[in-house]
């Protein structure tokens, strides 16, 4: 993919008239109230072409009005491509110095997920089978959740916000579609009202720009705050066909699996293309390799027996007459890990060194992850800090969780050799005791013999056939007619 080299249409018009018709234009939006902005950045071509015309016409005015803030948000879900997110996290420092120095009301903001909402946490922790297009629960956690909950406490501190987004017509029809819908609805020229998001509009200035159009106004207009858009071009260049890592503020915004910048841990698209390119078309980017090897792992197409055959609430539950399986079992979960740390120490030993300190995993969603697996899961033997030294060759900065288990790690492995083998058996005598030791210091014990009588139906059963013959029994299906294999996931929109 190259830059346009010729003058680009811009509806007939000149690149310098159009770009002085929109800046003219955001000024006088600018000034028509007093509600602050909030320009969503990417990184991408889209969102940096509106974010230097919002610049550029804030430097066409006098600095007395110059009053009213403009936030310039950028959600990372700490599972960007490595290489993107260097470039925004660089962008970003990059446009807040220029911000002051140019004396300009902009303020970048880097938004993450809460650590409860994670890819990791989710997928390592509470071990959720890798995203399918229906069961996209990343979405809502790593993208909307951020970039809403900073729209809503701006909308709490004015009363009013409106959200300048880098979003297109000729994206797609869907786009086109959904933007002439929003467009019979404006309260005033150019501002949409967004439906998702009270006391928020949406304007979107380059809404009739054609990918031309980007191009040709990055290529020929400098980056007002220091960064180069020929950079930008050449990340493009090295990877596959246009598309990018949009702001997304509702379910109708594509997501990071249908754009070309994305996410690396991205099962949602048949391939990560962009990063198989920029692997494949620049040797000093061979250090993604694991990474691209991962991704492809948590793509397997028939995940089943890495998973449980009972949902996260224990019930065991049909699709007709097999089974639909549950989170990934704790044997998946620590190799997932695994495989993560491997891959993080791998950057760490072979990444340029402007990357070397991006974390695959941060040190919060390690201890979130251990949490979930001793207290929620009950998995008392408390394997995550093995795990981490094995792989980091380093202590796990955590302090012994025995103290606060019913049976230490060492009393659990004479349990579970005892067991002879019966995982099942195992297991549940397991949660048997973590949930007495939840409710021994409690001053009230309501809901013990509730938990501990679920805890027992959990582990009723022998194996996965006994459970699938069960469940068909209570429904006076015959067991023998079917098996213990589990529905396409597919079928499902939610592990629990």
């Amino acid at each position: 993919m190259s830059a346009p080299t010729s003058t680009a249409p811009f509806r007939g018009m000149t690149l310098s008239e159009a770009v002085s018709g929109l800046t003219e234009e955001i000024r006088e939006l600018y000034l028509a109230d007093e509600v602050p902005w909030v320009v969503g950045y990417s990184g991408g071509k889209d969102s940096t072409a509106v974010l230097q015309l919002v610049w550029l016409a804030l430097q066409g005015l006098p600095s007395e009005q110059r009053t009213k803030p403009v936030h310039v948000i950028s959600t990372d879900t700490l599972v960007e491509n490595p290489i993107v997110a260097s470039w925004v996290t660089q962008s970003l420092e990059t446009m807040r110095e220029a911000a002051t120095e140019q004396e300009l009301p902009i303020e970048p903001h880097r938004l993450t997920p809460a650590v409860k909402d994670t890819f990791w946490v989710n997928l390592i922790g509470r071990g959720y089978p890798a995203p399918r297009p229906k069961f996209r629960w990343c979405t809502e956690r790593l993208k909307i959740r951020p970039s809403n909950a900073f729209i809503r406490r701006v909308v709490k501190r004015h009363g009013e916000a409106i959200l300048v987004l880098g979003i297109r017509k000729t994206e797609s029809q869907a786009r086109a579609k959904s933007m002439a819908k929003h467009e019979q609805r404006r309260v005033r020229d150019r501002l949409s009202p967004n439906g998702n998001l009270p006391n928020s509009l949406v304007y979107s200035p380059i809404e009739e720009w054609t990918t031309d159009d980007v191009w040709m106004f990055l290529m020929q207009q400098a980056n007002p705050w220091g960064h180069n858009n020929k950079d930008l071009l050449a990340m493009y260049q090295g990877a596959s066909s246009d598309g990018e890592c949009p702001l997304v503020v509702d379910n109708t915004t594509p997501s990071c699996g249908d754009s070309r910048f994305g996410c690396w841990t991205c099962t949602l698209v048949e391939k990560d293309k962009s990063m198989s390119a920029m692997i494949q078309n620049d040797e000093e980017k061979e250090w993604m390799e694991p990474l691209l090897q991962l991704r492809n792992k948590l793509d397997v197409p028939d995940d089943k027996p890495l998973r449980d055959f009972r949902r996260m609430n224990g019930q065991v539950q049909l699709f007709g007459e097999r089974v639909i399986h549950g989170p990934y079992t704790q044997e998946a979960r620590a190799t997932w890990l695994r495989e993560l740390l491997g891959a993080q120490q791998h950057v760490r030993e072979n990444a340029p060194q402007h990357v070397q300190n991006i974390e695959l995993i941060t040190m919060e969603e390690l201890h979130e992850i251990r949490r979930i697996w001793v207290f929620d899961k009950h998995e008392v033997e408390d394997i995550l800090p093995k795990i981490y030294e094995e792989i980091m060759k380093e202590e796990f900065p955590g302090l012994p969780l025995d103290v606060h288990l019913a049976q230490g790690a060492d009393s659990m492995a004479i349990l579970k050799e005892v067991c002879e083998g019966d995982d099942l058996h195992y297991a549940t005598i397991r949660e048997l005791l973590g949930v007495e030791r939840k409710y021994r210091t409690m001053t009230r014990r309501s809901g013990l013999y509730e938990n501990l009588r679920n805890s027992i139906k959990k582990g009723y059963y022998k194996d996965a056939q006994d459970a699938l013959d069960f469940a068909l029994e209570k429904q006076g299906i015959e067991p023998a007619a079917s098996d213990a294999s589990a529905v396409n996931e597919e079928a499902t929109d939610a592990p629990e």
